[in-house]
């Protein structure tokens, strides 16, 4: 795919090609490996305005990040504009100058608070949460489904309220909430939200290779795109869309590992790194028999012991 830079005011990000945030797995060590392998960009798990409000330290754990990691997101979610702008000032977010606002999230808990997808029946509130963010200082981006069912698209009119408000861009997931991460991409309605603001445009869905990814880009005009789920079952992708070389699935396993191992404990890291290695396994000859054992695992030296013997 065609790559170039995507300025945000004075910030740069090297590439259009960005990881999404995935609820469970976009932690530092993934973060970063993936950034290794050509994201421009790379975005946090979903982060609970609220929970940053009253001090969860899970919450806190979900955005841990260091000097190796390299320009990062922060994603956040909720439905109070104060509360929204207070995490973006949150000293926890202090190591990300780009703050997303979530507003797609299709999970019914989420929805059902308000938060999320449910944003996109209150374009008023969406752009309030905005405005009152963008007063933080932080670089402020959206990302938002084109509709709650297909008889209601409504991506033209809040692609331009959230440019409106002050977002310095905006990603599009091309699904309704009610498909959740299945179905159709309509490229016509990204392509609407493109042809209707001058920010950068990312689109989101159904990129699972480069010819995916050109698709994508010919059909929307958009400025770049996002890889969600490929990304779990395969990493290098971003090699694949930014023409990086890359290295052996055993080479990437050790070294994610070894990152989760820098910064969880043993039973974090245990039962992380082997539903990645699940992940990582698919397609292989005797996968199932090796998922068994996989999650028979209670440590990563185990997880490492019958990761070597898949892939030496």
């Amino acid at each position: 795919m065609q790559l170039k830079p995507i300025f945000l005011g004075n910030t740069a990000i090297n590439n259009n090609v960005f990881l999404a945030p995935l609820a469970g797995y976009t932690n530092y060590a993934f973060r970063r490996l993936c950034k290794g392998y050509g994201a421009g960009l790379c975005y946090t798990e979903m982060v609970s305005a609220k929970g940053l409000k009253y001090g969860s330290e899970n919450t806190k754990e979900l955005l841990y990040t260091d000097g190796e990691e390299g320009l990062c997101a922060a994603q956040i979610f909720g439905s109070e504009p104060e509360t929204m702008r207070a995490a973006c000032e949150h000293d926890a977010l202090a190591p990300f100058p780009i703050v997303d606002i979530n507003m797609g999230c299709p999970v019914p808990k989420i929805y059902k608070n308000g938060e999320g997808s449910a944003l996109l029946e209150d374009p008023f509130l969406a752009e309030k949460i905005v405005k009152e963010c963008v007063k933080s200082g932080k670089i402020i981006t959206v990302k938002f489904r084109i509709g709650i069912t297909a008889d209601k698209f409504i991506t033209t009119e809040f692609a331009k309220r959230m440019e409106g408000a002050g977002a310095s861009l905006i990603t599009v997931h091309g699904r309704t909430k009610d498909k959740i991460y299945a179905g159709e991409v309509h490229f016509a309605e990204i392509a609407k939200a493109k042809a209707a603001v001058q920010i950068p445009v990312i689109a989101n869905g159904g990129v699972f290779s480069n010819a995916d990814a050109e698709t994508l880009l010919n059909e929307t005009g958009a400025d770049g795109v996002m890889v969600a789920r490929a990304a779990l079952f395969h990493p290098q992708i971003f090699c694949e869309l930014t023409g990086m070389e890359t290295e052996s699935k055993l080479q990437m396993f050790e070294k994610q590992l070894k990152w989760t191992q820098q910064v969880c404990d043993e039973r974090f890291t245990t039962v992380f790194m082997r539903k990645m290695a699940a992940f990582y396994v698919k397609g292989e000859r005797g996968a199932a028999a090796y998922k068994e054992r996989l999650f028979s695992t209670q440590s990563p030296q185990e997880i490492l012991a019958i990761a070597r013997e898949i892939w030496e």
